[in-house]
């Protein structure tokens, strides 16, 4: 049974464990505008739960919101706590909350709104947001995940239809988005063809493409033709020159800048671009491929949470292979 506020402030003087913290955007600009600060504890309400968080991540919507960038997160809706991924155990729960849970339980979750992230010791966490996460998969690796894989299989599948035996240019491969998408893409049997960085060839083969471009060395639209679909997590000039290696009817999804539609009218091909939103049904199948071995999520980095600057600099700065992590414990 939830506890009043008055018992919760009792609870928080002589439990220290239950003391929750988070980094607040107060303002727009550099990563000063991240202060640590005490928070009262959330409450669940309905089907909700209250996460204690163990991991988190940094994704580039994160530090878009803090520089202003985000369109969809205006000035006069903060202050705000970023992060959209978070994997940890279940310390309270509303009274809908489905009869199989208990407090203890692992749970992975996308935080699906942009104004309550996971950037804090507890959270509440929408029903909609969470699925289970078998004690095979690393919390820390699973706390990374749910953007990025949501965003992979909504724009593979959800948008793009990928289907087995279709061919797929992913651009920006060894991303966090990009070495998700390669390893959902074969895993749906279809041929990956992938663009990467010197580097990183070696990388993205080892996820499982079938044929890797080093994008310096090479133009692809002379070694790539007739695909299917062309996954664009790169844009500009890129994107200008993926139209060619689209065959007729094909389709050009992007998670940046709206695609022109006459350009598309004009190959004779669909595009379209989106942005990923909670999907509990998609989050456990990739949890389930994360528990049989199917799909790892790379961790480039691991920060400490008292040490997000960093984190948030490496994320947007570093031109890392992967995810970077925040580590709660």
């Amino acid at each position: 049974m939830m506890t009043d506020q008055s018992e919760t402030l009792t609870t928080r003087e002589t439990r220290p464990d239950l003391q929750n913290r988070g980094y607040v955007l107060t303002r727009f600009g550099d990563a000063d505008a991240m202060e640590l600060r005490d928070l009262d504890m959330p409450q669940a309400h309905e089907d909700e739960i209250v996460l204690r968080v163990h991991a988190s991540s940094v994704n580039p919507v994160d530090y878009k919101i803090r520089d202003g960038e985000a369109p969809f997160v205006e000035e006069s809706a903060l202050p705000v706590i970023l992060g959209r991924d978070v994997s940890g155990t279940i310390e309270n729960m509303g009274p809908d909350a489905h009869n199989m849970l208990r407090r203890g339980d692992r749970i992975v979750a996308h935080m699906g709104e942009m104004v309550r992230g996971g950037h804090a010791r507890f959270v509440r966490v929408k029903a909609m947001e969470m699925t289970a996460l078998p004690d095979n998969v690393d919390m820390v690796e699973a706390g990374t995940m749910p953007l990025v894989a949501m965003t992979a299989w909504q724009g593979l599948f959800d948008h793009g239809h990928l289907r087995e035996g279709q061919s797929v240019l992913i651009h920006g491969a060894a991303g966090g988005v990009g070495h998700v998408a390669v390893q959902l893409a074969k895993a749906k049997g279809a041929k990956v063809i992938a663009t990467a960085g010197t580097d990183d060839l070696d990388f993205v083969r080892g996820l499982g493409a079938d044929r890797v471009i080093d994008y310096k060395k090479e133009q692809f639209e002379d070694q790539v033709a007739d695909v299917d679909m062309v996954f664009d997590l790169v844009g500009g000039e890129t994107r200008d020159r993926s139209w060619s290696v689209l065959r007729k009817g094909g389709v050009l999804i992007t998670t940046l800048s709206e695609p022109d539609s006459e350009t598309a009218a004009k190959h004779e091909v669909r595009a379209e671009t989106y942005m990923a939103h909670p999907d509990p049904k998609a989050l456990g199948q990739v949890v389930a491929m994360m528990a049989d071995g199917k799909l790892k999520v790379t961790i480039a980095e691991r920060h400490a949470f008292e040490d997000i600057r960093t984190a948030y600099d490496r994320a947007e700065n570093g031109h890392l292979r992967g995810k970077v992590a925040i580590v709660m414990e």
